[in-house]
């Protein structure tokens, strides 16, 4: 199975294709990336928030352990400091849940900026390399088969009459060299066949 055209023009531009789609490719995830580290920096004030809270909730729980310590009244000093800790703790909880939210916005900004263009090359670039990659082994098959050479010339035939050109015509056109089986014009227009797949003989 051959992947690449055998003669320079083609097998050149096949590379160009692939290289393009490559580059393609890896732009898109690049930019897709930029764009999730962007999104991520709007994560830095729900950090700040959870920071926060979080230390408000420490200091306000160690400050209510204090007071609890209190004679008589200790529990009675101890709750507001608790519920206050607690308001602290639902602070931090929100700082959190502003970072879920950014994070889960940013993969999904990035996942969708990776899938389109991606699959967006693909569909351009990967049929024709298929479709390429296929008939060039079908012609190959056919070249080894009995009679092979033949159909391709046949093929030649009915294809774009400007590289007939190239061929000196024999007596009575090349189709009637064709039907009479003349071998040089068999093996003249099989090669123009083969050279039009990109393939040689």
């Amino acid at each position: 199975m051959l992947l690449y055209a055998q003669t320079p023009a083609r097998r050149n531009r096949q590379i160009l294709a692939d290289l393009i789609a490559v580059v393609l490719i890896a732009a898109a995830v690049w930019f897709a990336l930029a764009v999730h580290d962007a999104i991520m920096l709007l994560a830095e004030p729900g950090r700040k928030v959870e920071s926060s809270g979080k230390s408000l909730a420490t200091a306000l729980g160690d400050a209510g352990d204090t007071a609890s310590d209190v004679p008589l009244v200790g529990d009675l000093l101890k709750k507001p400091f608790q519920s206050a800790a607690d308001a602290g703790t639902g602070i931090a909880d929100a700082g959190q849940s502003l970072q879920d939210t950014v994070g889960q916005l940013a993969t999904l900004a990035a996942v969708v900026l990776i899938v389109v263009p991606v699959a967006f090359v693909l569909l351009l670039w990967l049929p024709l390399r298929l479709r390429w990659i296929r008939r060039s082994a079908s012609i190959r098959r056919l070249l080894d088969a009995p009679g092979g050479a033949d159909l391709l010339a046949l093929r030649a035939l009915t294809g774009p009459p400007r590289d007939l050109l190239a061929i000196p015509a024999p007596p009575g056109g090349l189709a009637d060299a064709w039907r009479r089986g003349d071998p040089q014009s068999v093996a003249a227009l099989s090669r123009i066949a083969l050279r039009r797949a990109g393939l040689r003989p």
